[in-house]
């Protein structure tokens, strides 16, 4: 099994004092960084872009991934990886339909991934089967399973979508992958254990970790509580 880690999202976060946040949850243990950058089609809000990448690049040593809500995930690849992405997360859904726009297919989308020597994951919306990429878990380092519908925070997570997690974590020990499965979306301290207890190993947590409540370090003292397994 992976190591069971927290990955933040920075959504939430103070921008203003960026560097700050970053550095004061770092303080707190190993982390990923999970930056959610979306273009205003595959998803309707924007977020950010190359720029913050690098700002929390400079700020951190853990490794930072890239979750590319966006409808050409191929073109933003090499950016993501010189402002300092280290994992690209790109959708099935937008891969899938990405030859309807003039792009490239879904196997295509996962060798240019490959190509910026990044590691690369796969994030799959609610509506999306796992038999649907079944067989190119062999050929990528991670899954990350919607528990809401992407684009928009403050939703609550829904639990029936744990069985795609427990469906990942029964074909990976079967085929012997070292496959990260990461959950995102409603993640909290009352339910991180049932993400666990169903096989994930990365959770992605944004206002329980960055909010007005408690410090970035005392949210995720909170979070790790909440579960023995989480580092």
């Amino acid at each position: 099994m992976n190591r069971y880690l927290i990955a933040p999202s920075i959504l939430t976060a103070d921008f203003g004092r960026l560097k700050d946040q970053i550095q004061e949850a770092d303080t707190a243990g190993p982390l990923i960084w999970h930056l959610d950058v979306m273009d205003g089609h595959f998803v309707p809000p924007l977020s950010f872009g190359t720029e913050i990448i690098k700002t929390v690049a400079k700020a951190t040593d853990n490794l930072i991934e890239v979750h590319a809500m966006v409808a050409h995930p191929t073109e933003h690849f090499d950016s993501f990886t010189e402002a300092g992405a280290s994992r690209l997360i790109f959708h099935y859904e937008a891969a899938m339909e990405a030859p309807n726009l003039g792009g490239p297919g879904l196997g295509e989308t996962v060798l240019r991934a490959r190509e910026t020597g990044s590691e690369v994951g796969i994030a799959i919306n609610p509506g999306t089967r796992i038999d649907e990429i079944e067989e190119l878990l062999p050929e990528i380092q991670q899954v990350t399973v919607m528990l809401i519908r992407p684009g928009w925070g403050g939703q609550q997570m829904n639990p029936e979508l744990l069985d795609k997690v427990k469906q990942l974590r029964e074909i990976s020990t079967r085929l012997n992958l070292l496959l990260n499965i990461e959950v995102d979306g409603g993640i909290k301290p009352n339910n991180a254990k049932l993400c666990i207890d169903a096989g994930a190993n990365i959770l992605v947590a944004g206002s329980a970790i960055f909010n007005q409540d408690s410090t970035p370090q005392q949210n995720l003292a909170e979070m790790k509580k909440s579960s023995p397994n989480l580092e």
